[in-house]
């Protein structure tokens, strides 16, 4: 068992949190609103610390789910910041979508500090994490990645090692651009059941076990029918994932036209004031605005 730290008790964090605990290792949490750390803390058993320093001395491991660059840069730098109070030789592990920017920043800033970083964003949304079943895409260096690979294993399904730092978030790139498509060809396909009068239900029953078939038919086609967008990865955090993507594909000379206007789509939704739905909401955006 290790002693290990989590910054960040958001959806994702307070469940992913709570396995490390459940498992039997040493947890001690933060979070920027101290009164979710006291609860997770009476809930789980575990201690909570005032700042990132101070959960993370002593600890073997550090991980981090926050909510963008700059979140992620206060919970790691400066006189507060985890890296301050983790001992040399201890791994930092960040779970947060970021850019390869700051990753490439941070495992500069580590590396000065003497301490291992490993980007690790994963895949799964809230129910993964609640259910220990995300998918962890890794990027950093080969010793760091097999000595935290245990304990991310706590609440995922599946764990790699894609390669050097930042080959983690670029790969959570990947993986959002796939799902924007994703959702909007899904929207696009129930609406169309709707406005031809058909029995939405029984379009997907049937659908869904051919080439069609994808995860989000099979989790959120049910909602998506009935209007419910209260669960799930929020359109703000999309928008500001595949805006990661998008200028980043600039940087390397990527195309991605149906990325780029999925995320207008989404630009939708928020008007709409879905920015805190989930992004299945998209089949609203066709309900309302065509």
């Amino acid at each position: 068992m290790a002693k290990l730290a989590f910054l960040g008790l958001g959806v994702m964090g307070y469940p992913m949190a709570g396995h490390l605990a459940a498992a039997g290792h040493e947890v001690t949490v933060y979070n920027r609103t101290a009164s979710k750390a006291e609860a997770w803390a009476a809930e789980h058993g575990g201690a909570f610390a005032p700042t990132p320093r101070a959960a993370a001395e002593g600890a073997d491991f550090v991980m981090a789910c926050v909510g963008n660059d700059d979140d992620l840069r206060e919970v790691c730098l400066g006189e507060t910041g985890a890296f301050a109070g983790m001992d040399r030789a201890a791994t930092f592990v960040d779970h947060t979508t970021v850019s390869a920017a700051v990753t490439a920043e941070l495992y500069a800033a580590a590396a000065d500090a003497g301490i291992a970083f490993v980007d690790a964003p994963v895949s799964g949304g809230q129910a993964g994490a609640q259910n220990g079943q995300l998918s962890i895409m890794c990027g950093g260096d080969e010793a760091a990645y097999a000595a935290a690979e245990p304990i991310m294993n706590t609440y995922a399904k599946f764990c790699r090692r894609i390669g050097a730092s930042g080959a983690g978030q670029m790969t959570k790139m990947c993986n959002q651009i796939a799902i924007a498509g994703v959702v909007q060809g899904l929207s696009e396909a129930l609406h169309f059941a709707e406005k031809s009068g058909l029995d939405g239900a029984a379009v997907v029953e049937v659908i869904s076990q051919g080439a069609a078939g994808s995860w989000q038919m099979v989790n959120r086609s049910g909602t998506m029918l009935d209007g419910h967008f209260e669960h799930g990865f929020a359109v703000d955090w999309m928008r500001k994932d595949l805006g990661i993507c998008l200028k980043t594909a600039d940087e390397t000379g990527a195309s991605l036209p149906l990325t780029a206007l999925v995320d207008q789509f989404y630009k939708d939704v928020q008007k709409l004031g879905g920015g805190r739905w989930d992004t299945s909401s998209l089949i609203e955006r066709l309900r309302k605005m065509g």
